[in-house]
């Protein structure tokens, strides 16, 4: 912790959650503290959104065509006449019953955004491997609405390495997040961004992986202000607890406690 918020928090009275209680003055002088740390970490995220834009572009060469409600479409008709074009990864593979739940929970923040998203030039859709039928089916029971196609007659997630056939792994490790994993799935998730030119050739600008999808969780940065913040356990997989939202049992509605043995 930071000395100074430290020193602002000393106090004899403590709450069952372990924390101080203290005097108002004490607790603007802790808060004030915090702050400091907290305009650093905005300074930094606009230092790195720079560099992020700043980077090099590459040109995408191969003409991807995708299974869309309308028809095929290539991938400057997902542009739909914008500049700019975000893809979700979704993790739903060929055959599967449903799509990933944490890809589930990353696509629940999506409906909200894409009007806000297109008045700054930007369209989304999101793109899996699985047939467009099994799509359609799991997004009517998600009740989503963005736009969301198919890439299982192209090699666009392969090419962007977030799907992976057997001959893909070398000792059990596949080519994820910029390096060599043991990735358990055959689906990974991810985002990717593209440009297109008044040319009409579009380029692949920016990609994240792992952790950085975040980026759509906004739940997490909800919870990330509460005292218990995201609460979840030190294993492996840390989002075990992210339930399909038709699937959460109806006391973690009421306030329930999603470890509870109950």
């Amino acid at each position: 912790m930071n000395t100074a918020i430290a020193e602002a928090t000393t106090s004899t009275t403590t709450t069952a959650a372990n924390h101080a209680v203290v005097s108002p003055d004490r607790w603007v002088a802790a808060r004030k503290a915090l702050l400091a740390r907290e305009k650093e970490l905005t300074r930094l995220h606009d230092e790195i959104a720079r560099e992020r834009r700043a980077l090099p572009w590459e040109r995408v060469a191969t003409d991807y065509v995708f299974d869309a409600l309308e028809g095929r479409r290539s991938l400057a008709d997902l542009f739909e006449g914008r500049r700019q074009l975000l893809v979700q990864h979704f993790m739903l593979g060929p055959g599967w019953e449903e799509g990933c739940p944490s890809c589930s929970y990353m696509a629940d923040h999506t409906d909200g955004m894409t009007v806000h998203l297109a008045h700054r030039d930007v369209s989304f859709v999101a793109v899996s491997r699985a047939p467009l039928a099994e799509i359609a089916r799991f997004q009517l029971r998600m009740g989503w609405k963005f736009r969301w196609v198919s890439s299982s007659g192209n090699d666009f997630n392969k090419d962007f390495h977030v799907s992976f056939d057997p001959e893909d792994r070398v000792d059990g490790e596949v080519d994820y997040n910029y390096g060599r994993t043991a990735f358990p799935n055959t689906e990974a998730p991810g985002i990717s961004v593209f440009y297109k030119d008044d040319a009409g050739e579009i380029f692949h600008t920016y990609s994240t992986f792992g952790r950085g999808v975040e980026v759509m969780m906004g739940t997490y940065q909800m919870l990330d202000l509460v005292p218990k913040g995201r609460d979840e356990h030190d294993g492996f997989y840390k989002m075990d607890w992210v339930r399909h939202h038709d699937r959460y049992e109806p006391q973690a509605a009421a306030g329930a406690c999603c470890h509870s043995n109950a």
